[in-house]
C-alpha cells in the first residue's frame, strides 16, 4: 500500500512537471504551475497590504522624477494579458530596493536614489524589475517552491522506516535549498538584467548606466553573503554580465538621459 502510494506521488510529479513547462523570453525552460490571473490577483492584493503598512512618499518631485522614468520604460513594454495598467508607488523608506509584483505593481522606494544617481540608472533598476513580471518570475519561484516542498514530503515518505531519516532529510533540506533554489533565483536575476537593458535601450536611455549603478551598488553593500549562497550575482559578475550586455547592443542615439530632472535626494536635501 505504502509504496503505491509512492508510486502514484511520483507519477503525479512528473505529470505537473511535464505538463507545465514553458519558456521565458530568454528561451529559458520554466515550471508555471499557476495561472496569470491567479497571480495577478496575488500580486495585486500583496501591494494593497504594502501600501497600507508601508509610508509612501508624498514629495511631489520625487514621485514625478519616478513616474517619468518609469512611463518612459513602459511605453517600450507589450501589453499583458492579465492586467491592463501598471501602477507605480514611492515608498518612503532609506531602503535602497525597488520591486515589481504580477499585476503590474511598481514600487520604489526613496533610498534608492541615493545609489541609482541618474535617469539612466534608475531606469536600469525599473527595467529590471518589469522584466521579473514579463518573465513570470514569481510565478517560477511559486511553483519551484511548491514542488520543492512536494518532493521533501515523498522523500519523507520513504524515508519514514529510516532510523537515520530525521538527519537526511535535514541534509536534503540544506541541498534542496543550495543546489535549487539558490541558483535557481540567480539565473531569474541575470535574465532580469538582460531585459532589463532591452527595455532600457528601446526607451532610450543609456545601458552602459547599468553598469555604473551596480558600481555603485557594490560600493554601498558591505557585509555580503558570498556568491554561492546568495540570491543575486556577485557585483563583479553582474558587472562584467551586464558590460558583455551592453557591448552586444546596436549603437544607437540615446534620446532620454536627461528627460527626467532628478530632485535633489534626502541626503543632498539635508544640507541645503
Amino acid at each position: 500500500m505504502l509504496r503505491t502510494a509512492k508510486t502514484v506521488m511520483l507519477s503525479l510529479c512528473l505529470m505537473v512537471m511535464l505538463s507545465s513547462c514553458s519558456h521565458s523570453p530568454t528561451g529559458r525552460n520554466q515550471l508555471l504551475l499557476f495561472s496569470g490571473d491567479d497571480m495577478a490577483n496575488l500580486g495585486q492584493r500583496s501591494f494593497e497590504e504594502m501600501k497600507k503598512s508601508q509610508p509612501i512618499s508624498d514629495d511631489k518631485a520625487i514621485n514625478a522624477y519616478v513616474q517619468c522614468v518609469t512611463a518612459a520604460i513602459l511605453k517600450v513594454v507589450p501589453p499583458q494579458s492579465n492586467f491592463s495598467e501598471w501602477e507605480v508607488v514611492v515608498f518612503d523608506s532609506d531602503q535602497v530596493n525597488a520591486f515589481a509584483l504580477p499585476g503590474g505593481k511598481i514600487g520604489v522606494y526613496t533610498g534608492l536614489l541615493d545609489v541609482a544617481k541618474t535617469p539612466d540608472q534608475l531606469a536600469a533598476v525599473i527595467g529590471h524589475e518589469i522584466g521579473h513580471v514579463l518573465a513570470d518570475h514569481s510565478n517560477e519561484r511559486l511553483s519551484r517552491s511548491q514542488l520543492t516542498a512536494l518532493g521533501l514530503t515523498i522523500t519523507g515518505i520513504t524515508l519514514s522506516d529510516n532510523p537515520y531519516g530525521d538527519l537526511a532529510l535535514a541534509g536534503l533540506g540544506l541541498g534542496v535549498q543550495v543546489g535549487i533554489l539558490l541558483p535557481y533565483n540567480r539565473a531569474q536575476e541575470s535574465e532580469s538584467d538582460k531585459i532589463g537593458l532591452q527595455l532600457m535601450h528601446q526607451a532610450g536611455f543609456d545601458p552602459s548606466a547599468s553598469v555604473t549603478l551596480w558600481q555603485n551598488m557594490a560600493k554601498a553593500s558591505k557585509g555580503a553573503p558570498p556568491e554561492l549562497l546568495s540570491t543575486h550575482p556577485s557585483p563583479d559578475t553582474r558587472i562584467n554580465a551586464l558590460q558583455t550586455g551592453v557591448n552586444q547592443l546596436p549603437n544607437v542615439p540615446h534620446r532620454l538621459t536627461s528627460s527626467c530632472p532628478r530632485p535633489p535626494s534626502k541626503k543632498q536635501s539635508k544640507n541645503i
